[in-house]
């Protein structure tokens, strides 16, 4: 029974629950008593992944946010998925906030899980495909343990393990 056993670590967002998230701020902002007329603006693109708020001031621009995180929350999307830029000027004295939206492991990222799971010393291969990791052995235990280490672990994105056979 040498067959080998595997999983791949992804990094994915679901850009319909993200867009049905965007469809509910956006009813929530022309709703809200306090933003209905603050001049609150927000786009998204969803073939760039990449969301837009444009407000009259940081703090408004910070309340459309919490807005948008908790749909976002609620539609099953892990907020260290969605990445915020800093504030930048825009016309007219208001603020825009750009937010991109993390999908795939980039190869900084990829090369660091490599590294980690080789030092955990268990008998496991690694191999980067693109934007996924795929981890392979002999003992699903083996598995389980890197999977178990990499859910303990913090890597600026949330991970996905799927395809485990």
């Amino acid at each position: 029974m040498a067959k080998e056993s595997s999983f791949d670590v992804v990094s994915s967002v679901d850009m319909q629950e993200v867009d049905n998230a965007f469809q509910q701020a956006r009813k929530e902002l022309a709703q809200r008593y306090d933003l209905k007329d603050s001049g609150s603006e927000i786009a998204l693109d969803k073939a760039a992944g990449t969301m837009t708020v444009s407000a009259p001031s940081d703090f408004v621009a910070g309340q459309v946010i919490d807005v948008i995180g908790s749909k976002l929350v609620k539609r099953g999307i892990d907020l260290g998925a969605v990445q915020w830029g800093a504030a930048q000027a825009a016309t007219g004295g208001t603020v825009r906030r750009t937010a991109s939206i993390v999908n795939g492991i980039d190869k900084d990222t990829a090369s660091k899980i490599n590294k980690d799971i080789k030092a955990l010393k268990l008998k496991c291969k690694v191999q980067i495909e693109g934007d996924k990791l795929r981890v392979s052995s002999a003992s699903r235990d083996t598995l389980q343990e890197v999977i178990a280490f990499l859910k303990g672990q913090d890597y600026g994105q949330p991970l996905q393990y799927v395809n485990y056979r």
